[in-house]
């Protein structure tokens, strides 16, 4: 198989050809490596590389195939790791200089997940300043001139720029449905809770999230089906009796999925062409028109004010050094200041606005339809642009999905954030089947 096709396989078929003997582990791996060395000088995407490391990798997974050893699902396929995972074979530096040359003993649980899945790590990607707001290096590849979103800045546009087929991110508020969408690939984040935050850089306990990026549905459900799992390691991850997610991303919905299309009291924010697109798509899907309950608009000022706190209270000490970006150092002294009884009540309320839309999926619809981010990138690094449009769904802890399926004038992607029940991640990813083949066939 010619390593310039190589890079254009998903990792699904990426993971059959190697499991069927038509490629090696090698192969592949050289091909990522080749299409890393021709784009990234651009794009930016990779914090720590070893390609003789990852090569390494490679090679030992193809002795293991030849021996007759058992395959995983993930055998030979290269993942790229934010830089907040830990890694015991590459460095973990958070995006800070603080952290330079900071070397782990051991993977995060993530990381353990995907080797024990036969996954090559094939090095780190970059994530801005402890996972908040002060961005890295990193470029988006639909136009260099513009920003690829944060935090999980890398990992969107590793997979965007082709240079590996799945990449794992984290979200706290918005860091990995807005990189998706300015990106224009697929992106989850998980239902809270689902996937083992052990070995990551921890921000918020409340709202922090695991999650992946991907270039196609059926690729999300097999990176989701090596990572999602309870881990006494995480106190707040929490078992998961679900059908393979592999299976729900090609099964037929039972029944055409039906869609509620909810603005959120933000819809002012987003740009007019991303307003346009996504009022197009909700009625060619019939979608029913909501709105969020009264008093819901508080939520993006709850989210604010845990993340806050929670981020002052566990990497207050780096601010302190005096070493911290402007935006970092601002954000420790916020939450500092948050009063302990406005912690509790944003807490409290934060349980409500999940309750609250309960309703919306047991009564009207199996996923609602809302934008992924204010529109298009931004143009310039000098920002990650706006969480607005992902903060209520990470305060609530719902799964959500971005879909690259819109695009303004000049091809620049547009991204529609799916988002489902909680703990229905499987459906979400069957909904978004139906939603994609249903455009397909239109």
């Amino acid at each position: 198989m010619p390593q310039i096709e190589m890079t254009e396989l998903t990792a699904v078929e990426a993971a059959d050809a190697i499991a069927r003997g038509l490629a090696k582990a090698e192969d592949y791996t050289t091909a990522c490596l080749e299409r890393i060395a021709a784009v990234d000088g651009e794009v930016r995407a990779f914090a720590h590389l070893d390609p003789d490391h990852a090569l390494a990798q490679a090679r030992a997974l193809d002795r293991h195939k030849a021996e007759g050893g058992r395959l995983g699902p993930l055998h030979g396929v290269p993942v790229g790791i934010k830089d907040i995972f830990d890694t015991a074979d590459y460095p973990t530096e958070c995006g800070s200089p603080q952290l330079a040359g900071r070397r782990p003993k051991h993977d995060a649980a993530v990381v353990r997940k995907l080797r024990e899945a036969g996954a090559v790590i094939i090095g780190k990607t970059v994530s801005t300043e402890f996972a908040y707001f002060h961005p890295g290096p990193t470029r988006n590849p639909r136009d260099l001139s513009r920003t690829p979103g944060g935090s999980s800045s890398g990992s969107a546009a590793a997979v965007a720029a082709g240079m590996v087929p799945l990449s794992i991110g984290s979200q706290t508020n918005g860091s990995m449905i807005r990189p998706a969408a300015f990106c224009g690939v697929f992106g989850i984040k998980p239902s809270h809770g689902l996937v083992s935050r052990a070995g990551a850089l921890p921000l918020s306990a409340k709202l922090d999230h695991i999650g992946a990026y991907a270039r196609s549905i059926e690729d999300i459900a097999l990176v989701l089906d090596v990572i999602v799992g309870q881990d006494p390691a995480d106190p707040d991850s929490r078992p998961y009796a679900a059908p393979s997610f592999g299976a729900a991303a090609v099964a037929e919905s039972p029944m055409p999925p039906s869609f509620a299309f909810i603005r959120t009291p933000m819809w002012d924010k987003a740009d007019a062409e991303a307003r346009d697109g996504l009022e197009e798509l909700a009625k060619e899907l019939g979608a029913r028109e909501m709105d969020m309950p009264a008093g819901f608009e508080a939520a993006w000022g709850a989210l604010r004010a845990i993340m806050a706190a929670d981020m002052a209270h566990n990497l207050g000490q780096y601010a302190d050094s005096g070493q911290s970006s402007k935006q970092f150092a601002d954000l420790i002294a916020e939450g500092r200041a948050v009063k302990a009884t406005d912690y509790l009540a944003a807490m409290r309320d934060a349980r409500r606005y999940a309750d609250g839309m309960t309703e919306i999926f047991e009564q009207y619809a199996d996923a609602i339809i809302t934008p992924s981010a204010r529109g298009v990138a931004p143009l310039g690094i000098e920002a990650t642009g706006d969480p607005v449009f992902c903060s209520f769904w990470t305060l609530t802890g719902l799964p959500s999905l971005n879909l690259p399926i819109l695009a303004d004038d000049e091809g620049l992607p547009i991204g529609v954030q799916l988002v489902g029940a909680y703990g229905r991640d499987e459906k979400l990813l069957r909904t978004a089947r139906a939603l994609l083949d249903g455009l397909s066939s239109n």
